[in-house]
């Protein structure tokens, strides 16, 4: 049986390259090119140690065999068809494609409950990684983490995997600081909790919040209206509020602009006057906003750019050009349209 050092000696390079290469060690890097010659002298000269080397051995040789990369969305249905998660997943798709790598499958966070789902997306479908489109729930995740080797995140918290994303507290803070330079006082809150299922701890709900105290105004509770990131429950939610209380918000702040379209529609049908009568303001920017009636102010996401950044970071993590994982926080700006 060969040693290490039968292998360092065939391949032309140090014992300490091909045990970092072996064992998986990314605190250095080692040129591409010689970590494929030596997993082919590995294979050619029979190299083993232990049960763990031998997987290690394996996920090498698959990981410079296979570029397919998987991708889980946390939006439970419609994840093809969202207007916010498909231009994410079209920039993952065109971020692969232009560095030689393809998607192997999108899947939501609803879909890996399904007996045997999470197994076979994991273990059966050959991925060298998967990118995560915000947080699922922790069992599926630790699974996934423990057997996939390479895992980006958007809108993750997890600070051991590289992430990519955009500020979501700040971009909150953003919105509702223009409706305060408006002259809104009264500003009420549409939104949803995280995995958490706490919306005081969700960002944009918690950057609303801590607007409003800097600006010394207070949250009108009755405002805060919880919609589960449900289109037709905002608006719902927002026509019982009108319908119930006789005093109405100048300003609602919503946390996507699918909350605050559906939302807007409940105010124009109960004939209030946007926004001369409630003023509405978002986060998000997409498509259809700019032609709503009307159009909706928001807060832009480069929905595209974060897709194609963080496929291109699982590559560099795949290909060891990144021996820490990395956060990347990408800026927004907010776009100013009729509704405010």
């Amino acid at each position: 049986m060969s040693t290490l050092k039968d292998i360092a000696e065939h391949v032309g390079v140090s014992i300490s390259t091909v045990s970092r290469v072996v064992n998986n060690d990314t605190s250095r890097a080692v040129h591409p090119d010689t970590r494929q010659k030596i997993w082919e002298a590995v294979a050619k000269l029979g190299y083993q140690s232990n049960k763990g080397t031998r997987e290690m051995i394996v996920r090498g040789k698959q990981k410079k065999l296979n570029k397919k990369v998987g991708c889980i969305v946390a939006v439970p249905q419609n994840k093809y068809n969202h207007p916010y998660f498909s231009s994410i997943l079209e920039g993952i798709e065109r971020g692969l494609e232009d560095h030689g790598f393809d998607l192997a499958y999108i899947h939501s966070g609803e879909e890996l409950k399904k007996p045997n789902m999470l197994h076979k997306i994991v273990k059966e479908s050959e991925i060298s990684g998967i990118i995560l489109v915000e947080g699922i729930e922790a069992a599926s995740y630790e699974y996934i983490k423990a057997h996939v080797p390479y895992v980006v995140g958007i809108d993750i918290p997890d600070k051991e995997v590289p992430r990519v994303g955009y500020d979501r507290l700040s971009a909150a803070k953003h919105a509702v600081a223009h409706l305060i330079e408006r002259g809104h006082k009264r500003i009420g809150y549409i939104g949803g909790s995280g995995l958490s299922l706490n919306m005081e701890k969700e960002k944009r709900f918690r950057g609303y919040q801590e607007m409003m105290r800097e600006a010394g105004l207070p949250i009108p509770k009755e405002w805060v209206l919880d919609t589960q990131w449900d289109v037709e429950k905002s608006y719902e939610l927002m026509k019982q509020s009108l319908e119930q209380h006789k005093e109405v918000p100048t300003a609602m702040f919503a946390a996507s602009d699918m909350m605050a379209i559906s939302a807007m529609r409940a105010a124009l049908e109960l004939n209030y006057r946007i926004p001369q009568d409630i003023a509405f303001a978002s986060i998000d920017n997409i498509e259809f906003s700019q032609y709503c009636s009307p159009p909706l102010t928001t807060v832009d996401m480069p929905k595209f750019e974060i897709g194609w950044i963080a496929a291109k970071t699982l590559i560099d993590y795949i290909d060891e050009k990144m021996p820490v994982p990395v956060t990347i926080t990408l800026p927004f700006k907010l776009i100013e349209r009729g509704s405010s």
